[in-house]
């Protein structure tokens, strides 16, 4: 059996993390607030506006506020990574822009989640808990999920 050399594989993974920390992810620095946004579509009560833009935004519009930590690989890439999924599942900046069956489908996918506190991830909570939704908050949020998924006319084909 071969002698297996830890001090050159600890030296490996050294020097991937060095070489990594080269690799800088484009970040979503955008604005979050365009002709196109959330608050275009319909109004948005301000204790709304308020917990979409504590809670859901840095991964669900074109803006993301960066802490400290990301800047260090691969924290930052997989940052980016959950940053670019979040946006792709639905983007505030952009609802807009969706068609209507889209838009009355992420309503109801809003309501969905926040009601089964499945948003925001608990992975992001624990590390941002000013983010975690209290009991008022979740029923402001479905509550006016709700009333927009009721207004949403999806034309018949």
């Amino acid at each position: 059996m071969k002698y297996f050399n830890f001090k050159k594989i600890g030296l490996a993974i050294v020097a991937i993390l060095v070489i990594l920390q080269f690799v800088r992810p484009t970040k979503n620095e955008g604005l979050a607030f365009t002709e196109n946004d959330i608050s275009h579509f319909d109004s948005v009560p301000d204790n709304v506006k308020k917990i979409l833009e504590t809670s859901c935004f840095d991964c669900h519009s074109n803006h993301t506020v960066y802490p400290w930590y990301t800047n260090i690989q691969p924290i930052g890439l997989w940052m980016q990574w959950h940053v670019n999924e979040g946006k792709e599942e639905l983007n505030f900046s952009e609802f807009k822009t969706y068609k209507p069956k889209r838009q009355k489908h992420k309503f109801e996918e809003i309501i969905e989640m926040v009601e089964e506190q499945e948003m925001p991830l608990s992975s992001y909570t624990l590390i941002h808990s000013e983010t975690k939704l209290t009991s008022e908050q979740l029923n402001s949020l479905v509550t006016w999920a709700k009333i927009e998924f009721d207004k949403v006319k999806v034309p018949t084909e």
